[in-house]
């Protein structure tokens, strides 16, 4: 059979060489945030000619306005993305105006979007707030679920801790994109993020269920024995129903367009983890903590010092 429990450091040094990167990169970049969480304004136009600017002429022309901190991007063949200090709709109206009597033809307005500081300030606290109560609620379900079993306590922490990889592999993996790809943290990433916890935990409870069961059926086996069992039962049934869910995103990806292209990504990406972490991570730390196995680090550590 299948033994995933035994090579368990191994796939806690996967995780690690995964979501190192991410957090390096999260501390020298940073995420880019949008204006959702830092405020301004978005202006997001297609030229029907065709033919775009170039972003630095762009830039230059919010300086002939005299608004400054303007970061232009290109979002396709024939549409550019404006990013600035916040702006009113009759100047965004001026600008428009001005880029078709430059630019050659009509300017077509896809988006606009203007946030206060306080208010950005406003959204990025409730955000962090709502993971946050998101990761206690999951604590206290868990641990009340799973009040049968011995150390149920123990549940809910592992479920948070596979969690807390899921997040940390979504936010470092955005942070090296965005520094790349010039994507930043919106509210739509929020909702993928919230999106990908229900993931993650929703698979984990499953596998932490059959051990429930399995608890009750084989009273005399081994721990680390019946959780590897459990896993093992459900390993197709974790595949199987998150490969459909990554497939359609997959398909989104390739034939959904520009405007759902991060949302997508960061979506899939996310999936992804969160089997890998329902699997190989969640269900592993039970059996670390069953066997109190920190003690033989410490040990360990010891003897090499002395």
């Amino acid at each position: 059979m299948l033994n995933i429990v035994e090579k368990r450091y191994w796939f806690f040094g996967l995780s690690l060489i995964v979501i190192i990167p991410g957090l390096i990169a999260l501390i020298v970049w940073g995420l880019p945030l949008a204006i959702d969480f830092t405020g301004g304004s978005l202006l997001e136009v297609r030229f029907e000619s065709g033919n775009p600017p170039d972003p630095a002429q762009v830039v230059q022309l919010y300086e002939e306005y005299e608004i400054g901190d303007a970061s232009v991007q290109n979002l396709g063949s024939n549409e550019i993305s404006a990013r600035s200090k916040t702006i009113d709709d009759e100047t965004a109206a001026r600008l428009v105006d001005e880029m078709e009597a430059r630019y050659d033809g009509p300017v077509t307005i896809l988006r606009f979007e203007s946030v206060g500081p306080a208010v950005g300030s406003e959204v990025a606290q409730r955000a962090a707030g709502a993971v946050g109560l998101a990761a206690l609620g999951i604590l206290l379900y868990i641990t009340y679920a799973f009040r049968g079993v011995p150390n149920a306590l123990r549940y809910g922490v592992a479920a948070i801790l596979a969690m807390i990889h899921d997040v940390a592999v979504v936010v470092g993996i955005e942070a090296i994109l965005g520094h790349f790809l010039g994507w930043e943290v919106d509210s739509l990433f929020l909702t993928a993020l919230l999106t990908v916890i229900g993931f993650s935990v929703h698979d984990t409870i499953v596998v932490f269920d059959r051990i429930r069961e399995n608890q009750r059926i084989h009273r005399r086996l081994q721990f680390e024995t019946l959780v590897n069992h459990s896993i093992v039962q459900t390993l197709d049934r974790s595949i199987n129903t998150q490969l459909t869910v990554m497939l359609t995103l997959l398909a989104l990806l390739l034939f959904g367009g520009v405007t759902t292209r991060h949302f997508v990504t960061i979506l899939l990406i996310g999936v992804f983890s969160g089997t890998y972490s329902s699997i190989f991570n969640a269900a592993p730390i039970l059996v670390v903590w069953q066997n109190r196995e920190w003690q033989k680090w410490f040990k360990r550590r010891q003897l090499v010092r002395s």
